[in-house]
């Protein structure tokens, strides 16, 4: 049986961006939960202008520019870009609980991608992940400032699976969008259909965002979070909470 590259291409984006991968991304809320707790995030409304406003004007959009640096590094073999943009996005990050965040579900995916059964096509695949893992942090290096940040993962899992750029970006702000929205609904009384009506409604944005993180220069790596950060500072320290950050 002939299978069509394309097809393979789309069922990879899938499983990546699926809500079922095991990286944990269902137990952040970069801050939603304090947000819904303290009375800002309300109603369908509030949520759909403040996500809309994160994916304009928020960290989401470096963080894909920089996933794909990472996919474009892995095509090259190119160990020192990888590090090099890794540990900027470490130091880039405003607040530990975002940073840890980022460690975890990155370091997950790197050890769910070392397990994943090798292409055909690719011979030498298993001494490449085993190269491309090395060179990176591992978790136990996370108390001395130290980690695979997700970003940098998925571009490295994207490329490795044939993933083509524009996919690769568009899926990840996708899974940001559909986790926060997914945390929202279990936050507050949203319904499923009021999360599935935001995600839809932000179609055109999510594409746009994808545009942007692929043409932005590096020395046009530049956001405004401060009240994500914020929130996800609060959040530590709130009296009750279902997610970690």
């Amino acid at each position: 049986m002939i299978i069509n590259p394309d097809f393979l291409q789309l069922l990879r984006l899938l499983q990546l961006t699926s809500p079922a991968l095991p990286v944990g991304a269902y137990s952040y809320s970069e801050g939603i939960e304090y947000l819904c707790s303290t009375g800002i995030i309300q109603t369908e409304s509030d949520l759909y202008d403040w996500i809309k406003k994160e994916l304009g004007l928020g960290f989401i959009t470096n963080e894909a520019a920089i996933a794909f640096r990472a996919h474009q590094a892995m095509l090259r073999g190119d160990l020192p870009s990888l590090n090099y943009w890794n540990n900027w996005l470490s130091a880039t990050r405003e607040s530990e609980e975002v940073r840890l965040a980022s460690w975890q579900m990155g370091q997950s995916l790197m050890k769910l991608w070392c397990q994943l059964p090798d292409s055909q096509s690719k011979q030498l695949m298993i001494k490449s992940k085993q190269e491309v893992s090395e060179s990176l942090p591992k978790a136990k290096e996370n108390s001395q400032g130290k980690g695979c940040n997700y970003a940098i993962a998925f571009g490295i899992v994207a490329a490795s699976l044939e993933i083509d750029a524009n996919n690769t970006i568009i899926g990840y702000i996708y899974s940001w969008l559909s986790n926060l929205v997914s945390a929202a609904v279990r936050a507050v009384p949203f319904g499923q259909t009021t999360g599935q009506k935001i995600i839809f409604s932000l179609s055109a944005d999510i594409l746009q965002g994808s545009q942007s993180a692929l043409q932005r220069l590096d020395n046009e790596l530049e956001w405004c979070g401060w009240g994500v950060s914020l929130a996800c500072a609060n959040h530590e320290t709130q009296y009750s909470r279902l997610f970690r950050s």
